[in-house]
């Protein structure tokens, strides 16, 4: 309780640098923070393995097959990027996020993979000048053309509908299902485990503040005032969602995962489909923070990681 106490002082003090405006800075800040992502997510304020091959004949052979099969995947995987391209070629599309939100995640990671070209305005979570034109003051919006779209699961929808209209109502059972999970399960677990310690919660509102937009007295008072304030909203929302162990049902929701997969490469097979973008995107965020790293290293999640990043492919950002 000390260490807590201390970090809040210490955010009280930080904050008390601005003055007033500080204290009104402050209270928008852990405002924004429950009400500012998509979803009304308060998660984020608030981002390959290769098999080892034996020597003997049948693992020479299985070697060779999984070249082969990797080859037939990865040229299924440049047509259809190739076919997304020629049937969806937008001239203007601009995202407005927060860089550690994990809804805009899930769409920069199927703009990523299809390989939409996209800018990116980054909205300070404080004043929201960016999107003051918009009535919807949540984030990510998208814009397509002059088209404005918003919720992460909606935007995607939309954009896999240009991309894919003779099989726009293809999405299976199974992959509907999963999608859901991610939005009403697995966010859920995160923001307990990023903001499960004092450290962690300053860990990730480092992140979060580096990559964000703003100003240097912003960067100072949300580190530390964020950190304390998601620290504590984090145990409410441990409390709310019925997790005991943070950690133990952020292993559990990797180790679910993995076993829908039964034993495929991605979801959809030998591509990803819209729920393997789903949860990539949303753990992506994650992954070189404590909760990322404790994930990878006791799950059996990271060759799918890896796969998906491969994948993925390089950002399509410009």
């Amino acid at each position: 309780m000390r260490r807590v106490n201390g970090l809040a002082v210490l955010g009280r003090a930080v904050a008390g640098i601005g003055g007033a405006t500080g204290g009104a800075q402050r209270r928008l800040l852990h405002s924004q923070i429950l009400t500012s992502c998509s979803h009304s997510s308060p998660l984020w304020f608030t981002q390959p393995l290769l098999d080892r091959f034996g020597q003997s004949r049948s693992s020479r052979a299985q070697g060779f097959e999984a070249t082969m099969h990797f080859s037939v995947s990865a040229t299924s995987l440049a047509q259809d990027i190739q076919a997304a391209k020629e049937k969806f070629q937008p001239k203007d599309v601009v995202l407005y996020q927060y860089e550690a939100c994990p809804f805009c995640n899930k769409v920069k990671a199927f703009l990523d993979y299809y390989n939409v070209q996209y800018k990116v305005v980054e909205v300070n979570p404080i004043n929201k000048k960016e999107i003051k034109w918009s009535d919807y003051k949540k984030v990510p919006i998208l814009k397509v053309d002059g088209e404005h779209m918003v919720d992460s699961s909606d935007i995607i929808a939309k954009l896999y509908q240009k991309i894919n209209p003779e099989n726009s109502a293809s999405k299976n059972e199974e992959e509907k299902n999963w999608c859901r999970w991610v939005d009403d399960h697995l966010v859920h677990v995160l923001s307990p485990n990023i903001y499960r310690t004092t450290s962690e919660a300053l860990e990730s509102f480092d992140y979060i503040t580096t990559h964000g937009n703003f100003s240097f007295s912003e960067r100072i008072i949300g580190k530390y005032a964020g950190a304390a304030a998601m620290y504590f909203v984090s145990k409410k929302l441990k409390k709310k969602h019925n997790i005991t162990d943070e950690r133990a049902a952020l292993y559990e929701a990797a180790e679910t995962w993995v076993d829908a997969l039964k034993g495929r490469q991605f979801l959809g097979g030998l591509n990803p489909n819209l729920a393997d973008l789903a949860v990539f995107g949303v753990l992506r965020p994650i992954r070189h923070l404590k909760s990322g790293r404790d994930m990878v290293e006791n799950t059996r999640i990271g060759e799918w990681y890896a796969r998906m990043e491969s994948a993925v492919g390089e950002s399509a950002r410009i």
